[in-house]
Order: C-alpha cells, then sequence, then structure tokens
C-alpha cells in the first residue's frame, strides 16, 4: 500500500506541483491550504509524512509541528533562509526542512529518505541494544533517552539519531557526506545547512560546546573532553 504523505501548503501552484511529483513516485498525497485542515485529516487517517509550510493563514506550521510532534514525521518549507527560522523549525519537532524555492525532485527525495528512516521493522524482535556512554553523557537507544551529568537531555528524533552516531564514532572524525548517509539517508541531494543547525542545536542542549569538535574541512568529532 502506497505512503499517505500530507501537504500542507496555502500557495495552490506549490501545492499542486508537489503533490503531482509525490503521485508519480508512488504516494497517496493529500493536499490542504491550512493549518486547521492539517489538524482535521491527521486526526481522522493515517498519514506517513507531512510536507509542512511554515507561512500558513491561522494556525501556522510552526504551531501545527508542535501539536503532532512525534507522532509523524515532518519536513517543513519555508520562503525563509535564515537560521532563527531553521532552528524553529526543529525545536517544534521538524526532521528536515526545505527552503524554497526548491527542486521537486529533491523534495521528493527527502520524502523517500525521511520515510525510509522512520520505517519500523517488523518481524522477530531484536534484543535491546546495550547503552553507549561517554564520560558523563550515557545514551540509551531502546529507549531513546539521554542523559548528562545525571539529568535527562530533551532531544528531537533526529537530534537523537545524530548524538548516537557521532558517540558510536568516537575519536574518529565524521564527515558531513557520513552523516547525510547514515543519519539522513541522504545521498547526492547537494549543498544543505541541515547537519550544522542540528549540531547547533545539539550543543546547546548539552551545554558542552567541546564534546561535539569542528574538524575544519572534514566534518566532526565526539570527545569526552
Amino acid at each position: 500500500m502506497a505512503a499517505t504523505v500530507l501537504i500542507v501548503e496555502d500557495e495552490p501552484h506549490i501545492g499542486s506541483l508537489v503533490c503531482t511529483y509525490l503521485e508519480r513516485a508512488g504516494y497517496d498525497a493529500l493536499w490542504v491550504r491550512t493549518g486547521e485542515r492539517a489538524l482535521g485529516e491527521l486526526a481522522r487517517r493515517r498519514v506517513e509524512l507531512v510536507v509542512l509550510d511554515v507561512g500558513l493563514p491561522g494556525i501556522d506550521g510552526f504551531e501545527v509541528c508542535r501539536r503532532i510532534r512525534g507522532e509523524v514525521p515532518v519536513i517543513m518549507l519555508t520562503a525563509r533562509d535564515e537560521e532563527p527560522d531553521r532552528v524553529a523549525g526543529l525545536e517544534v519537532g521538524a526532521d528536515d526542512y526545505v527552503t524554497k524555492p526548491f527542486s521537486p525532485r529533491e523534495l521528493t527525495a527527502r520524502v523517500k529518505a525521511v520515510l525510509r528512516r522512520s520505517a519500523r521493522p517488523t518481524g522477530v524482535a531484536e534484543p535491546p541494544a546495550a547503552a553507549l556512554t561517554l564520560g558523563s553523557l550515557r545514551i540509551d537507544p531502546t529507549a531513546r533517552e539521554v542523559h548528562l551529568d545525571g539529568r535527562e537531555i530533551e532531544l528531537t528524533l533526529r537530534e537523537f539519531d545524530l548524538l548516537e552516531y557521532l558517540v558510536r564514532h568516537r575519536g574518529q572524525v565524521v564527515t558531513r557526506e557520513q552523516l547525510l548517509e547514515n543519519v539522513w539517508d541522504y545521498r547526492s541531494l547537494g549543498e544543505t545547512r541541515t547537519i550544522e543547525v542540528h549540531v547547533a542545536q545539539l550543543r546547546k542542549k548539552l551545554g558542552r560546546r567541546e564534546l561535539i569538535r569542528t574538524v575544519r574541512g572534514l566534518g566532526y568529532k565526539v570527545s569526552a573532553g
């Protein structure tokens, strides 16, 4: 059965274009123009992913994302390419963002990637994964919880995946290409600032900038001190 993608976009030409490309890619695309309609559709039917415009009339995209946080993956669309707006989207639970104008093919590729990452395996249950520790940092992959100095750190799904990957590769330089492929499941999508924004958010929440070091021209490296 085709995955249902809810498109929330008030500009007719953009909504129609996104619908067309997603339907060609084999998805069941559903398009609404307001945040209120989006919340109504999400309450009455199963949706696998939401493509959500920020600048909606009435309830804006940030508020819609906040209300459905954790229930369904979200890719935010925004005409604003400034970092505070991208950060705001990630803080309310968006899995990724795409800035306008955008390539419909790139958006379709990101939809595929987010759906692959969010798909839950079926069949025989795997044994619980062992906790990861790095100094006073503890990551529980099964419970998806992070503790630092005994306090719990609340992270979004993507922030958790990013931190877990970096800690699993502690002491190694992890490139942007590795992160895009293994955390975002993106391949050859060109330039994107999503990694930098997520790393900045992680540093802010952890309160230890030195934990995630930038290795200029290469990527990132995690160490205990």
